[in-house]
């Protein structure tokens, strides 16, 4: 117990005494049952709560005895009581909400799986006139993003490349020093495969150049495909430890590139400045590119249906949407088997970015996002990519891959029948007294805590809850239970964000996380909160439920 002093007006003090929260009834009853009433739960009886509770099927009596060590607070004791039992529930690193290991098939083309993917990968800030660096590269590499994306531009001289925004104000930076950052953080947070995606704007012999420059960086980690042409994309499993090029064929330049930059930055439009033919494009450069891009040439319709072999389709935010408006079914069987990639449009000049659930229910594997931002968007991008085991793949659902007994496809707009109802409980929260200062909410008093509950996937699953609010108290507790009935679990996120209620303005940010929810374990669970650009809190968290009927 402690007490909090708040100072009104310079006359007179207020105290406020900070008491952390007993354990729930759920939690006092869930400990009775499982230690058969007694005062002290052995490993045996703390098997029976992982496997029976908590779903944790594959627990050993070893993997119980570890946890009852862990987390007891005397030493010499044989079991823990109810306190001990109360304190192992809000461990983050013992009672974690989501599966922590890759468990989803990893032998299937790429094309099946949702990639993290990045947009601008070297911008620092707006898209406009912040600086270009491999710091936000190496970032986003820590993070588990699998797609990082370059612009390539001749520099002052016309005899090197630069990593630059092109037709902007931004400050570039050199492709060496990316390439050699990028081989040094490319697998520090997973071991599949990174592609880099470039946006070329370069001469022929500057293409030779690249193609040098990623030969001698990367080695024996460049992958080289066996074939100008798949007809299928190789798995991750199999590509492990590699790095990947994504372009378009050199002789594809000049019919993309003075669209494409019209497209992202269409008040500084210009004309291109290289000029080449097909007889003049480098043929080292061609050859290290696994994934062939482009964008539509004509008709999307029309691309969408083309046959042939495999390849990457670029659509802004915005010609996704009209696409999935007009010709949705086409956009799914795209997806099949090809690669769609979305970014962002040229008027997001602040860095924001769009709701990546537009590009996920169509089955776009690259949904690339402007890391460097924060908000809501980015929080579903994080939550999603939490999913198996955090590796930046994440297997599509089986309807997003394969043809109904019809030749249907998915079709997102269409209200299905509820295949399952997540139960969310919320019962406490804590740690805001260990990472914010006493008046960092209110200057008077302790803070008024709420949580909201979201879901977000299709749009017959989108819901919004809240809990009441709890006023002036570090340690709320609310106790209060929401269902969400589901019709697509399998592409759904549960929101969840902590608010400080104020009166007078703008409500408070007290912490966020979004969740798969196709990954969620049962039970009781502890809840890590995080910051609004996505760094974890030290202490922050809730201990919570979830259960489905």
């Amino acid at each position: 117990m402690a007490t909090h002093n708040y100072k009104v007006f310079s006359c007179f003090n207020r105290k406020f005494t900070i008491t952390e929260p007993k354990p729930p009834p759920d939690v006092q009853k869930a400990f009775s049952e499982f230690s058969d009433g007694a005062s002290s739960m052995s490993a045996e009886h703390l098997l029976r709560f992982l496997a029976e509770h908590q779903g944790e099927v594959d627990c050993t009596v070893s993997d119980s005895e570890q946890i009852l060590q862990q987390s007891r607070k005397e030493d010499g004791e044989t079991g823990f009581d109810l306190h001990d039992f109360f304190h192992f529930l809000q461990e983050n690193d013992l009672n974690v909400p989501l599966k922590s290991q890759v468990h989803h098939d990893m032998n299937a083309p790429i094309s099946h799986y949702f990639i993290y993917t990045g947009h601008n990968s070297y911008l620092t800030g707006n898209q406009l006139s912040s600086d270009c660096s491999d710091a936000p590269i190496i970032k986003a590499l820590q993070r588990g993003v699998r797609v990082i994306e370059l612009d390539l531009w001749p520099n002052s001289n016309k005899d090197d490349i630069d990593v630059v925004h092109g037709r902007t104000l931004t400050t570039p930076v050199s492709l060496l020093r990316c390439l050699k950052s990028i081989k040094e953080y490319a697998f520090v947070k997973s071991q599949y495969p990174l592609v880099i995606t470039l946006e070329d704007h370069l001469t022929p012999d500057l293409q030779a150049k690249v193609a040098k420059m990623a030969t001698q960086v990367f080695g024996e980690l460049l992958h080289y495909p066996q074939t100008d042409s798949l007809t299928e994309f190789p798995s991750p499993e199999s590509l492990k430890g590699r790095i990947l090029i994504s372009t378009k064929p050199p002789k594809e330049f000049l019919e993309s590139s003075e669209k494409e930059s019209a497209e992202e930055v269409s008040s500084l439009r210009e004309n291109a400045d290289e000029q080449r033919t097909d007889n003049k494009s480098a043929p080292e450069y061609k050859r290290l590119i696994t994934i062939h891009a482009g964008k539509p040439k004509g008709e999307i319709q029309d691309e969408l249906k083309a046959a042939g072999n495999v390849r990457r389709l670029s659509l802004s935010e915005q010609a996704l949407e009209k696409a999935s408006e007009s010709y949705g079914a086409d956009v799914v069987r795209f997806t099949h088997n090809n690669i769609l990639r979305v970014y962002p449009k040229g008027t997001r000049l602040n860095s924001s970015n769009y709701k990546p659930h537009i590009g996920w229910t169509y089955g776009a594997q690259m949904v690339a996002f402007n890391m460097q931002g924060h908000g809501k968007s980015l929080w579903y991008m994080q939550g999603m990519f939490r999913s198996n085991g955090g590796c930046g793949y994440v297997k599509k659902p089986n309807f997003l891959i394969q043809k109904g007994p019809q030749d249907e496809v998915f079709d997102p707009k269409i209200a299905l029948p509820v295949k399952k109802t997540l139960k969310v409980k919320v019962y406490l929260g804590k740690g805001w007294s260990l990472d914010f200062s006493p008046s960092d909410f209110d200057s008077y008093s302790p803070p008024d805590f709420y949580v909201k509950v979201c879901i977000v996937g299709v749009p017959a699953d989108m819901i919004k809850k809240k809990t009441s609010v709890i006023s002036n108290n570090w340690f709320p507790v609310w106790n209060e239970e929401f269902d969400f009935p589901l019709t697509v679990p399998e592409l759904a996120l549960l929101r969840i964000e902590v608010r400080e209620d104020d009166k007078h303005q703008k409500d408070d940010f007290g912490g966020q996380t979004c969740l798969p929810v196709s990954e969620l374990k049962s039970g009781f669970r502890s809840v890590p909160l995080y910051d609004e650009k996505g760094d974890k809190y030290k202490s922050v968290k809730l201990l919570m439920r979830f259960q489905f009927r």
